[in-house]
């Protein structure tokens, strides 16, 4: 959320003709991608959301090769103002992007696209109100029935139903969060993100103004959110609560806190819903004392390695999983740019895609299996403020 209206204004710089001439991942677990278990595509589909004023290129797409790590552009779409962070749907037909726009008075909205998975071009369907002011994140659930929103600026959740067509639909859900916490920047709610368990009966919303993980009751069918017993997990006061992810083992979870810089581990208890603190370590190495925030957090698809963006260290934290769950540090890596404001894996798990905010551009780097480290592919294409990579299978 933070400097959307500088990173625009250097995003205007940016000179499309470079794209003419020439990231999927389910909603519950972020490593994965619509039937990527089941096919080793020669090229992924790349989808980049970033920050754009209405009438400019808003959601860029490109294809990665699975072999090099070669990044063709294809194309982009004009997708209103400010389509910064996407989802796909189950089916990997149709593409949801949250317009992070409104005022308090006014929401922002959601819009529907339908995918070419060959040319990976994008046709718009429709659009419909995500309620709550900057809707800053968004998933589709396992069924592929609902979008989930989390809005940021109107301190929010909100749930929208998905037609047969992949058109969006009523409006099902919509909870508005209430307190404050101990920061300037927690003077009321800010809901960051929102997620669904792997079994999707229960979604997670991280607010960053309360410090808390809200979990809510899901109803597939109806779309509609309830409370749970207990009603969040909390973290550290003055944490900022941020982006959340499960393990591939569904018996883990990670939160990225924003504010602080840390990771938080917690163990999940499927049954329950429930999600109990086990571990905190900070994102930054120890001789560092400028000004950082995080931003991504996202596991490897072995489930053997976790990363966090950091945002002024201009860097990527990298931590070995072990058995139980606890993560240790193993380095840093440089995103080649400032403000890395999102980060994706390919859902083979070879490849890292970094987006740079701050400097409109995106890196490809090269994981090591063995270690996690990271190593730069000579790849990099500008994008104007990229906010959000998913990737899809392409077809021939």
């Amino acid at each position: 959320m933070l400097h959307a209206a500088t990173s625009r204004a250097r995003g205007a710089l940016f000179a499309a003709a470079a794209f003419f001439g020439c990231l999927m991942m389910p909603s519950t677990v972020p490593a994965a991608s619509p039937d990527a278990s089941q096919t080793s595509p020669d090229q992924w589909l790349v989808f980049v959301g970033t920050y754009a004023k209405a009438g400019t290129p808003g959601i860029y797409q490109f294809a990665l090769d699975a072999k090099t790590g070669k990044l063709e552009p294809l194309g982009s779409t004009d997708a209103g103002g400010n389509p910064t962070f996407l989802a796909i749907h189950p089916n990997g037909q149709f593409l949801y992007a949250a317009n992070e726009t409104g005022n308090a008075k006014q929401g922002g909205e959601v819009s529907a696209y339908a995918i070419d998975r060959k040319s990976g071009l994008l046709k718009p369907l429709n659009r419909a109100s995500s309620v709550g002011a900057g809707p800053c994140h968004l998933v589709t659930d396992a069924a592929g029935k609902h979008v989930l929103l989390a809005n940021y600026g109107g301190g929010s959740v909100a749930v929208v139903a998905i037609k047969p067509d992949g058109t969006l639909g009523e409006g099902t859900a919509f909870v508005q969060h209430e307190g404050s916490s101990v920061t300037s920047r927690q003077k009321g709610p800010h809901a960051h993100s929102i997620n669904l368990d792997p079994a999707n009966r229960f979604a997670i919303a991280a607010d960053l103004g309360l410090d808390k993980l809200l979990v809510y009751r899901f109803d597939t069918q109806s779309g509609k959110l309830a409370p749970h017993d207990p009603p969040a997990a909390k973290v550290a006061p003055g944490a900022g609560p941020r982006h959340f992810t499960f393990h591939p083992n569904g018996k883990l979870a990670y939160v990225i806190n924003e504010l602080d810089s840390t990771v938080t581990a917690f163990r999940y208890d499927a049954e329950k819903g429930t999600l109990t603190e086990f571990q905190t370590i900070t994102t930054l190495p120890a001789d560092f004392s400028g000004n950082t925030t995080t931003a991504e957090v996202v596991i490897h698809p072995n489930g053997k390695f976790l990363y966090g963006s950091n945002r002024g260290h201009d860097s990527l934290a990298i931590y070995a999983i072990d058995e139980d769950g606890r993560l240790t540090l193993v380095g840093h890596e440089s995103t080649g740019g400032k403000t890395p404001r999102n980060f994706a894996i390919e859902p083979s798990g070879k490849f890292l895609l970094a987006a740079n905010q701050g400097t409109n551009n995106i890196l490809v780097f090269q994981i090591d299996p063995a270690t996690g480290k990271l190593k730069r592919t000579g790849t990099e294409v500008e994008v104007p403020a990229p906010v959000c990579v998913r990737f899809l299978p392409r077809e021939k």
